[in-house]
């Protein structure tokens, strides 16, 4: 298997990551929501400072594509403006918070994940990709997305501290759960974590105080395209649109604001059930299946265009697709039910895997990869 290159940061607003179409400036929406002003601006900046192409990444952030190395400083003060970004660049850094997105004003989600933005400043200094995820609806919504130091609702009914890579956790008091992940955040740097770079991988003993054995709740299932208690959700092929899409995902006016959720799906509060062209609006629509990278030529590291195979694919597999320009995965940490890893210009087909796995069939053309699946 060719080799790729695992940062061990990951961009943000501050910290552009090079691509191959130019930078990649990631924003980090606070709550994950923005106002209707703050969503139609940001559509605007991806067009005048970037290629006009925003992506939804797996951490419910938003990513402007293309920037021009001449224009990214202006472009980050802009956004500042707009309060998407911090000023500080060391704070935009530790703001890595997934929340899950049905949160309402006051409820535990919420509650805990304001106090937590409120003591950032506490925070030591953490690996790059080190996340915290704020999950305490009625039950966790977020259990297969990845993240570090976690509130969960417990089986028991009251909010839990877990640490990533532990089935169970320790219920906490109302009001001292932000406390509480601050406080694992600073054993794990304590312990030697920063070596083991995530908290799955530490094999040090939690510490009593973090040690429980109450499990997350049953999960609840992820929102999908159509209508929702907030208002209308939309997919998003393969997390990327170009701006001009999201604005017209807005035009109804009585959208009022967004959610980004990791599910590659906006939520439109306030917005009627209407079809937007580009956007995914059901949630049987096959393309809700399907993973891919942006791949070649747009990712130095992958080998392979991705994309348009991947869209000629979904309707003829039953399951997950993921089709990845690398054996990295960015596009899909999980097992799926077909994967195909792009080696040295051709694919690997894995089945039940992740890519980069052992594959049952290699050195596949695309057009082989069609003819296997029986698309003509």
């Amino acid at each position: 298997m060719s080799g790729f290159v695992v940062k061990g940061w990951c961009p943000d607003a501050w910290r552009p990551m090079a691509t191959g179409d130019g930078l990649l400036m990631r924003i980090k929406p606070r709550l994950a929501r923005l106002a209707r002003d703050q969503v139609l601006a940001l559509c605007a900046l991806a067009d005048r400072f970037g290629n006009g192409i925003i992506d939804v990444s797996r951490r419910a952030n938003l990513q402007i594509r293309g920037v021009r190395e001449a224009g990214w400083r202006e472009l980050v003060q802009e956004l500042v403006g707009l309060e998407l970004v911090d000023t500080d660049a060391q704070q935009e850094r530790r703001r890595n918070v997934l929340i899950a997105p049905d949160w309402t004003e006051g409820d535990d989600s919420h509650r805990v994940a304001c106090d937590l933005l409120a003591r950032l400043d506490r925070l030591p200094l953490l690996p790059g990709k080190i996340g915290f995820v704020v999950d305490a609806g009625d039950g966790p919504a977020l259990l297969d997305e990845a993240g570090d130091f976690r509130i969960e609702r417990g089986a028991g009914g009251r909010p839990i501290l877990r640490a990533a890579g532990r089935p169970t956790g320790v219920e906490l008091v109302p009001g001292n759960e932000a406390a509480m992940l601050v406080a694992l955040a600073r054993w794990f740097c304590e312990s030697g974590g920063a070596q083991a770079g995530r908290m799955a991988r530490h094999a040090a003993p939690l510490p009593d105080w973090a040690c429980g054995n109450v499990p997350p709740a049953p999960a609840l299932p992820a929102i999908a395209p159509g209508p929702v208690r907030l208002g209308t959700a939309h997919g998003v092929p393969f997390g990327q649109m170009e701006a001009s899409l999201l604005a017209s995902a807005l035009a109804d006016p009585n959208a009022l604001a967004m959610r980004v959720t990791p599910w590659r799906v906006l939520v439109i509060e306030g917005a009627r059930c209407v079809s937007v062209p580009g956007l995914i609006d059901h949630a049987a629509d096959p393309m809700l299946r399907a993973h891919a990278c942006p791949g070649a030529p747009f990712c130095a590291q992958a080998s392979v265009a991705t994309r348009d195979l991947a869209r000629r694919l979904a309707p003829a597999i039953a399951g997950s697709l993921h089709v990845s320009g690398c054996a990295k995965g960015c596009a899909c940490t999980h097992a799926t039910a077909f994967t195909l890893t792009g080696r040295d210009g051709r694919f690997d087909l894995a089945r039940e895997a992740r890519a980069g796995s052992a594959a049952e069939r290699t050195d596949l053309e695309p057009c082989a990869v069609l003819a296997h699946f029986g698309v003509a």
